[in-house]
């Protein structure tokens, strides 16, 4: 059976007018996966609110971060995969759960080479139910509906894979070396707490105080993207050898007023800087690609806060990005999965 991959992330606007960025964020934001209220409300709330107020200043902070080859995430993806393709001895295609370079075109595109049976690697570390949980959905959605003959297996999470720490550390530890810092802040992006109670395959063990994260063995681990997060810091953390109070987890890009996942990463940065940090560098594991959340809303608006409270150095470690050793791991992933996908055979 042919074999093939799809590589798949986030998305963005095709460009940075009002328009393209309106009909971005009226997908994204409609899907139950990320604003997971009834339809009626969801509607209400997007197409009645935000897709009224939002798009013009979502817009203006494209802008500032807008590459000449167009979008940081999408130019970033495109050379990650163009790197794997090289690595690897089968079709490699990627796509973005929202947007133009849709999973369909994308799925499509590997058929169109003769693939039956489809690896998708959701680009991100943790699982969480807007982000990895909505392109599973999606992706069995497009194959029950366009592509019924295509067998598809979805790589899982790989927060804990030591490969991937790795490279990770190793990614920080090339940036540290250069700057001196006083705190190193892992932030994340956020979700609301319901996310993590509605992953919660325990049964309402969860009690969102930050106690259960930590405890061995919990099978509901698989699916809690908090402790995913947190894990992940303390992996790199040991790793580096960063010693206890120079280093701190939180959470970002909160959005209405239902309470999300905490400490908030602009508040953090607030409190470190009125506190008399002067020196911090910031890290942001939950994306492999840099893209408006880390181009825009951290390395800008948060060194921002920063000075203003006082702070004087804020040095932001760019994503994975196209680095050749995370292209390096990918590739083995694959080569892996194609191995005991034939030894199955």
């Amino acid at each position: 059976m042919s074999k093939g991959v799809l590589l798949v992330n986030l998305g963005s606007p095709d460009s940075t007018d009002p328009k393209d960025v309106k009909k971005y964020l009226g997908e994204f934001l409609m899907d139950p996966r990320v604003i997971d209220v009834p339809l009626w409300a969801r509607t209400l709330l997007v197409k009645g609110i935000i897709l009224n107020t939002r798009p013009k200043k979502s817009a203006a902070a494209y802008q500032k971060i807008w590459w000449d080859e167009g979008s940081p995430l999408i130019v970033i993806s495109e050379r990650l995969q163009s790197k794997v393709a090289e690595r690897i001895s089968i079709p490699a295609g990627l796509a973005m759960r929202y947007g133009s370079m849709s999973l369909k075109k994308g799925l499509q595109s590997l058929v169109d080479q003769g693939v039956q049976e489809v690896l998708v690697i959701p680009l991100y570390p943790q699982f969480a139910m807007a982000t990895t949980e909505t392109i599973d959905v999606k992706v069995e959605e497009l194959k029950n509906e366009f592509f019924p003959a295509l067998t598809i297996t979805s790589l899982p999470a790989f927060y804990n894979k030591p490969e991937y720490i790795e490279v990770l550390s190793n990614s920080i530890s090339e940036k540290l070396k250069d700057i001196d810092y006083e705190h190193l802040l892992f932030s994340y992006h956020g979700v609301p707490e319901r996310h993590i109670r509605k992953s919660d395959i325990s049964n309402g063990n969860c009690k969102m105080d930050g106690k259960c994260c930590f405890k061995k063995g919990s099978e509901q681990h698989k699916f809690c993207y908090r402790h995913q997060c947190e894990m992940t810091t303390i992996y790199v953390a040991k790793k580096l050898g960063l010693k206890n109070g120079t280093y701190s987890t939180s959470f970002q890009s909160r959005l209405g007023f239902d309470p999300w996942l905490q400490p908030y990463t602009d508040r953090t940065i607030e409190r470190m800087g009125k506190e008399g940090i002067k020196k911090m560098a910031i890290v942001t594991p939950a994306f492999v690609a840099d893209c408006l959340e880390t181009l825009e809303e951290i390395a800008m608006e948060g060194q921002e806060i920063f000075h203003e409270v006082g702070g004087q150095e804020f040095t932001t470690i760019p994503c994975l990005n196209d680095r050749d050793d995370w292209a390096d791991i990918l590739a083995n992933w694959i080569h892996e999965w194609v191995s005991v996908k034939t030894a199955v055979v």
